[in-house]
């Protein structure tokens, strides 16, 4: 899991990474900015796993009766991203998480299926 550990300073990854997490958020309906992220990640409530060419943030949601890996953001090569499936799976493990879910746009359904992701179920929203 060591080489998915930031090579440089946290804020420096940040910085180059901040193309695929800006565009990740534009997905997101202007729920954070960048600035959110970033302060996150560098409180520690988020997880930055930086990549060559692309970028994952991910979060731990504690429920009362279980605790999940949440893939929260993910932006650049998608084949270099599938990879952390199995990484994210060992972290997830060893920080007493019994799931890992994630929230995107369709085809991540696709993309993950032949990683033994399921859909789950299907959020909606309302504007008022």
């Amino acid at each position: 899991m060591d080489e998915y550990k930031p090579k440089h300073s946290l804020t420096e990854e940040l910085v180059r990474c901040r193309v695929w997490i800006e565009n990740a958020l534009a997905y997101g309906d202007g729920t954070h900015t960048f600035d959110d992220v970033a302060r996150g990640v560098l409180q520690g409530t988020h997880h930055l796993w930086p990549l060559p060419n692309s970028c994952a943030v991910t979060e731990f949601v504690v429920y009362p009766q279980t605790k999940h890996f949440h893939v929260w953001l993910a932006g650049g090569t998608l084949n270099e991203i599938l990879e952390l499936n199995e990484p994210f799976a060992q972290f997830a493990k060893a920080n007493g998480c019994t799931a890992m879910t994630i929230a995107g746009r369709p085809g991540w359904e696709r993309a993950l299926d032949k990683l033994g992701w399921g859909f789950q179920f299907t959020t909606l929203k309302r504007e008022i």
